[in-house]
C-alpha cells in the first residue's frame, strides 16, 4: 500500500455521532472538527469531507451543522427515528459505506473518523480496491477489528489537546 504523499487525493468521512458520544462520555468535551479535518488530510489533496450527523432537535444543533460547513465539511443530516416503544435509532452506517465505495475510484485514501466495528468489512473492501484506509478515532471506543482492517490508525486520545475543545 502507498505511504502518505502530498499528491494523494483524500476523502474524510466523519461519523459525528460516534465521535461525539465518546468525547462526551469519556472527556465531557466536544470534538475540534477543524483539527480533525486538518490532521486527517495531513497536507494532501482533499477531495471530499463529509460529516454524517443526526438531527435530534437539540439546542444549538443547527449552529453546529453550519459550523461544520464553515470548516469545510459537507453535512449529511438524518432525523432521529422514535419507535412505538419509545426507543430511538439513527445511524449512518449504510450511507457512509455507500459513499466510501462510490468515492473509492476518485481518491487514493479514505479516512474514516469512527470507531464503529461495522466498518471493518468496508475497510477490507476498499483496500482490495487499492484504496488506502486510515481510521481516526478514540482507541478506547474503537473496535479492534476496525483497527486491524485499516492501513493506519490514529488514536485521538493520544492528542487530546489537538482533537478536543
Amino acid at each position: 500500500m502507498t505511504d502518505i504523499h502530498p499528491h494523494q487525493r483524500v476523502a474524510v468521512l466523519a461519523d459525528a455521532q460516534n465521535l461525539y458520544h465518546t468525547a462526551q462520555s469519556i472527556y465531557s468535551q466536544n470534538i475540534d472538527y477543524a483539527s480533525l479535518l486538518e490532521k486527517s488530510v495531513q497536507g494532501r489533496e482533499l477531495t471530499r469531507a463529509i460529516a454524517y450527523v443526526i438531527r435530534a432537535d437539540a439546542p444549538d444543533e443547527e449552529r453546529f451543522f453550519d459550523a461544520l460547513v464553515d470548516i469545510g465539511f459537507e453535512t449529511k443530516i438524518k432525523d432521529i427515528k422514535t419507535f412505538g416503544d419509545g426507543s430511538k435509532k439513527a445511524d449512518w452506517d449504510v450511507g457512509m459505506s455507500l459513499d466510501a465505495v462510490t468515492l473509492a475510484s476518485h481518491v487514493d485514501t479514505i479516512v474514516l473518523c469512527t470507531g464503529d466495528g461495522d466498518f471493518s468489512r468496508l475497510c477490507s473492501h476498499l483496500r482490495h480496491e487499492g484504496v488506502r484506509v486510515e481510521v481516526v478515532a478514540f482507541r478506547s471506543s474503537t473496535a479492534e477489528e476496525l483497527i486491524e482492517a485499516a492501513d493506519s490508525f490514529v488514536d485521538m486520545a493520544e492528542r487530546e489537546e489537538t482533537f478536543l475543545l
